[in-house]
């Protein structure tokens, strides 16, 4: 018997070893891994510099909390202001922790201006942000926040793609407006470069602020370090995680300069956030990852991979709806639940997880090969071809 808590619905089976794209179970067998922890091992399982690096900086350095500077902290957040829109960093542990830490980023901007009212956050309905208390009800789902009572108040919902709903939502307490970039767990939604424009605008025009939630879609996951580059769009917050460590728990949340004021000593803290073990591998992830070449070469495989999925989709029009998303975040949508498409693509070697909307969510590293792809379509049509 376990004597791990049943929150988890846990498929039976376990992992020995990974290398690069593959997974090898305790029983032996080889999987083609396109989870990867659900976005997070950017750089597939024990990659070699990271290896290196943890190995390097375990026999220097683990935690020393924040009560004292961490040059590597210092170093990571200067990579990630060079190369983003950001001027500040606060580092964290995780997704979660990331977006109620821009919650508080927000709602500490207007109160440190005069504005204490201006507390409200709009969110999309549906949409995911991670399962701390507040993060369940920015979300919207009456799933995830059943049983979770009281409600935690300061959130109001819009329906995705609903702009005219999405204006009136706005009202006199309304400190901003936080929104995926592209929705993971929502259903691999891309919200369009002229809607990212369009909220930017409205933005402005109300005097609130503009949170891009990139926790999933970031790091080079769309093919861009950031998924709203594309859109020339340059948001007030932006939480992120997953990608940046690679595999190591990181967390951060990037602002610029006008809204970061208002966090002054005292006002957030994070006792394991930034520290030298995590930071040092954050940095080489960062190194790796914000490289041109290798985002170009995210993009060009990516472009390549999609191309053939709807190939498939055109032959097995009966079994698939809808090929979704950008860069490595794609989500096959299936005209009828998932779950026994993702359990024949196990017993397949292929491991994918769901997300809402009957899509099967498809997560290779960035640096996946071209022939592990051309595996893993091989594998999604054959499938498709035993369930017509």
């Amino acid at each position: 018997m376990s004597n791990l808590a049943k929150n988890y619905n846990r498929k039976k089976i376990s992992f020995k070893y990974g290398r690069g794209s593959y997974l090898y179970s305790t029983d032996g067998k080889k999987y083609l891994d396109f989870v990867m922890g659900i976005a997070v091992n950017s750089l597939g399982h024990a990659h070699p510099s990271l290896v290196k690096t943890i190995n390097k900086q375990s026999k220097k350095l683990w935690h020393v909390s924040n009560a004292f500077q961490i040059p590597e902290g210092e170093n990571l957040a200067k990579k990630l202001c060079k190369k983003t829109f950001a001027d500040y960093v606060m580092f964290q542990n995780s997704g979660a922790e990331a977006t109620e830490a821009a919650i508080k980023v927000a709602r500490r901007y207007f109160f440190s201006i005069g504005k204490p009212n201006k507390n409200r956050i709009l969110c999309i309905k549906n949409s995911f942000h991670g399962r701390t208390l507040a993060a369940i009800y920015a979300s919207g789902s009456k799933k995830m926040t059943e049983g979770f009572g009281p409600k935690v108040k300061g959130f109001d919902h819009f329906t995705f793609g609903d702009h005219k709903a999405l204006e009136k939502k706005i009202s006199k307490d309304t400190a901003a407006i936080m929104v995926e970039t592209i929705m993971g767990e929502g259903g691999i939604k891309v919200i369009p470069d002229f809607c990212l424009r369009e909220l930017r605008k409205l933005c402005n025009k109300k005097k609130i602020l503009l949170i891009l939630d990139e926790v999933q879609c970031g790091i080079g996951r769309s093919g861009d370090f950031f998924a709203f580059e594309k859109s020339k769009v340059k948001p007030d917050i932006v939480p992120i995680a997953k990608g940046i460590g690679g595999g190591f728990p990181i967390g951060a949340v990037l602002m610029n300069k006008k809204v970061a004021s208002g966090m002054v000593p005292g006002t957030h803290g994070s006792t394991f956030g930034g520290n030298p073990l995590a930071m040092s591998v954050g940095n080489k992830v960062m190194d790796i990852v914000s490289n041109k070449k290798f985002l170009n070469n995210v993009k060009k495989l990516s472009k390549y991979f999609l191309s053939n999925l709807n190939k498939i989709k055109e032959k097995y029009p009966g079994i698939i709806k809808q090929i979704r998303g950008r860069g490595f975040l794609i989500g096959i949508q299936l005209n009828q639940d998932q779950t026994n498409f993702i359990k024949n693509l196990m017993e397949n070697k292929l491991l994918t997880i769901r997300a809402a909307e009957n899509v099967v969510r498809i997560l290779p590293p960035l640096n996946v090969k071209k022939n592990e792809l051309d595996e893993a379509l091989k594998i999604i049509n054959k499938v498709c071809s035993q369930l017509k």
